[in-house]
């Protein structure tokens, strides 16, 4: 099978992480990773241009580093309560998601938060107190309380 080089351009799961030099199969890469724009070629030139980069995301690193663990602490302790429609036994229509749980949280911080930052631990579909692990940088990680409402 043929493989090719490519330099990944944004965090892809069981993959690596943005600017990571990565050997993958010819047609994954072909395939999925660059029409997507996750990935480029591999060439001289864009392992300088990566390198560079790193030097620089290096240097910011510290400073994203202190705002993630101020922002840990304020997610930690934050009540962040999400208000959905509701059936006549109490279950909502739907579920929640991670991108709602982003968005109440990115309210309640003032501090915007991926959704793809958001996981949570089993499936919302009844009203009650959860929580939902926020990776906030690459060893950061805050647990956020979150309460789900059901209104009629």
């Amino acid at each position: 099978m043929a493989t090719t080089k490519i330099i990944l351009t944004q965090e892809v799961d069981g993959l690596g992480a943005d600017g990571d030099i990565v050997e993958v199969k010819a047609g994954y890469a072909r395939n999925l990773l660059i029409p997507r724009g996750w990935a480029t070629r591999w060439t001289p030139g864009a392992q300088k241009q990566i390198e560079t980069q790193r030097k620089a995301r290096k240097a910011r690193e510290i400073a994203d580093r202190d705002q993630a663990l101020a922002l840990k602490a304020k997610l930690e302790e934050s009540s962040t309560s999400l208000e959905l429609k509701a059936g006549a036994n109490g279950r909502l229509f739907g579920a929640v998601t991670p991108a709602l749980v982003a968005e109440a949280l990115s309210a309640a911080t003032g501090v915007t938060i991926d959704r793809r930052a958001v996981a949570l631990a089993t499936h919302v579909k009844e009203p009650g107190e959860y929580k939902a692990t926020v990776r906030l940088h690459e060893d950061i990680t805050a647990v956020a309380p979150f309460e789900v409402v059901g209104i009629r």
